[in-house]
């Protein structure tokens, strides 16, 4: 099977409006993920207080995804996003009033952003499996890597603009703007147009329901495998950005302008690695792809902990950004065309829970660990830890091959697509 470039995605208007949208929306949503830890850390000085932030950002998610991988298969996935979108706006404003109104209490601040938590408990699902609405299957690897790619190119420009703002205008400005920016993915997603799909009200209740999802997912070798590694990065590698917080003011000693610069660089690697994927994974077969950008995101993340100035800090981030692309778009692509269709929004939901379990825990983990031993040992740790999975999969090449070997997907071309329970 082969497969469109990333450019064949736009020219189907549905995706083209929901991608523009959705970047637009997403690079307020970093502004705003740029100032409330920065407001946070000048606070109360503490690094737990940043990690426990990004664990009531995403744990809320975990526990809603049951729910939102339900509603993803029994309800128009558009008509789920317009109300979370415009949930997602309210707090966004209501972060904004507070600002505005003189809280600046962690934990009031704290349990805006766990709301918006809950939210995307429901939103993500149904986000994740609307793409193959937009697109036909054949360009279906294009929709995926753009979706990351605009996801990572908003995290370079929202971070880059946010602290700008925040350094010039203040937090408010920040928040502010993400409540607007919103309006830009509500419209398309008003705009768009598909064809109706066939839903079924399933007799069993959510977790029953939820539970056909994993037993989906787990009995496929292929959706496992890029499963448990998209975990490992979650809770060994995310928080490192979360953290880059603490590094920016403690060990760079730089503000919010210098904040946003190493965020930015994460999100402009991630872009030049999503221009990277297109050229080389029509030919490459998964387990090659992903295993050699799990691998830079490993040594990446190392790197990044190590590095004593911002100038290597700024490299080893761009490096991490496009190795995280490259990795996680090339496991979201084996999930999603391995997937059957009544059953996509429940298993996005459990991907989608994994991942969101694991980067707020260890967030929470290693932003405790950090208060003991230092943030720059922490994330050396982490990132040994990828280093150490890293080395397996080069050591046992077999099991890496689970990736392809059910996969009829562009990056696999000698694979072919396995029977799927419930197909």
């Amino acid at each position: 099977m082969t497969s469109g470039s990333i450019g064949s995605a736009l020219r189907h208007r549905n995706f083209a409006l929901f991608w523009t949208g959705a970047l637009i929306s997403n690079i307020g949503s970093w502004m705003q993920s740029l100032a409330v830890p920065f407001v946070i850390y000048e606070a109360t000085g503490s690094a737990a207080w940043v990690g426990f932030a990004a664990f009531m950002q995403f744990f809320p998610t975990v526990l809603l995804a049951p729910l939102g991988g339900s509603l993803a298969d029994r309800y128009p996935r558009r008509m789920v996003l317009l109300v979370t979108q415009t949930i997602f706006a309210a707090l966004a404003f209501a972060l904004w009033g507070a600002w505005i109104a003189g809280v600046r209490s962690p934990l009031a601040l704290t349990a805006i952003v766990g709301a918006g938590g809950v939210v995307a408990g429901v939103n993500i699902p149904s986000w994740q499996a609307f793409i193959s609405e937009l697109v036909p299957r054949e360009d279906l690897l294009g929709a995926i890597t753009l979706n990351s790619a605009q996801f990572n190119a908003s995290r370079a420009i929202g971070p880059a603009i946010g602290g700008l703002v925040v350094a010039t205008l203040g937090p408010a400005w920040a928040f502010f703007i993400n409540g607007v920016s919103f309006a830009a993915v509500i419209v398309a997603l008003a705009l768009i147009t598909t064809k109706a799909r066939v839903v079924t009200q399933p007799e069993t209740g959510v977790l029953s329901q939820f539970a056909e999802g994993v037993r989906h997912l787990w009995a496929h070798r292929a959706m496992r495998y890029a499963y448990l590694l998209v975990v490992a990065m979650a809770f060994f590698g995310n928080p490192m950005l979360s953290l880059a917080t603490v590094v920016a003011r403690s060990v760079y000693d730089v503000g919010a302008v210098g904040l946003g610069a190493l965020t930015a660089a994460f999100g402009v690697g991630a872009v030049i690695g999503a221009v990277v994927l297109s050229r080389f994974a029509r030919t490459r077969p998964a387990s090659e792809v992903g295993r050699v950008g799990f691998t830079l995101f490993a040594g990446s993340v190392v790197l990044f902990g190590a590095s004593p100035a911002i100038s290597l800090g700024l490299v080893a981030l761009f490096a991490a950004g496009f190795a995280y692309l490259v990795a996680i778009a090339t496991f979201n692509t084996v999930v999603q065309l391995n997937v059957a269709e009544e059953l996509r929004g429940r298993v996005m939901g459990f991907y989608v829970m994994g991942f969101t379990a694991a980067y707020p825990l260890g967030a929470l983990l290693q932003g405790a660990l950090a208060q003991i031993i230092g943030v720059q040992l922490t994330i050396v740790l982490a990132g040994s830890c990828l280093v150490a999975i890293s080395a397996g999969l080069f050591l046992r090449p077999a099991a890496v091959r689970q990736l392809d070997g059910e996969v009829d997907h562009p990056m696999a071309p000698t694979g072919n697509l396995a029977p799927v329970a419930g197909s």
